[in-house]
């Protein structure tokens, strides 16, 4: 469990630390991108052999109708993610869609994960994007809403992306033992 809330934390930190320390990073000369990824690389390994080696302590298990909105919420998050980087009609109506990704991703990873590593992976992750939130808010209040027509095509490649994306994802979480579909 020592590996899961480290990793956790350091993700957290990685995010955090160029709007919490704007100076180190200023100190830093263009030195801090690395050091960032190296840090969001080696927090993702120390998550994952974390929750690999965590023991559970269940408090519920995943039932059929939380499963399927789990899986609702998880195509919400990928569209979410994906249309950040396309900059599809919803990042008109959304102003941190990749933050609310993770949020949507965590909150239905936690309906369907009712144990101890559960909690601190899923609810340590969206505790994090919520303080991410917070803090850009504050940092940054005045948020220009972007304009302009709406391009179909991107946003038809953004629901085919989001379910091929969709895809991947499920048959890796299938390869490492969670069928998110049942079984």
């Amino acid at each position: 469990m020592a590996l899961l809330i480290l990793g956790v934390l350091l993700w957290a930190f990685a995010h955090l630390a160029p709007r919490i320390f704007p100076g180190f990073h200023r100190m830093m000369k263009g030195a801090e991108r690395p050091m960032v990824a190296a840090l969001v690389v080696i927090s993702v390994v120390l998550m994952f052999i974390g929750w690999r080696v965590s023991e559970p302590v269940y408090f519920w298990a995943p039932s059929a109708p939380l499963k399927g909105i789990n899986n609702l919420l998880m195509l919400f998050a990928v569209y979410l993610f994906a249309a950040s980087g396309m900059k599809l009609w919803i990042t008109r109506k959304i102003r941190h869609p990749q933050l609310t990704a993770v949020k949507t991703w965590a909150i239905a990873h936690l309906l369907v994960n009712g144990d101890v590593p559960g909690f601190v992976l899923f609810g340590g992750l969206l505790i994090w994007a919520v303080v991410e939130v917070i803090v850009i808010n504050r940092q940054n209040r005045d948020w220009v809403r972007p304009s302009g027509p709406v391009n179909v095509g991107k946003e038809i490649g953004g629901i085919v992306g989001t379910i091929v994306v969709y895809g991947v994802i499920a048959m890796i979480h299938i390869w490492f033992g969670h069928n998110p579909f049942g079984g």
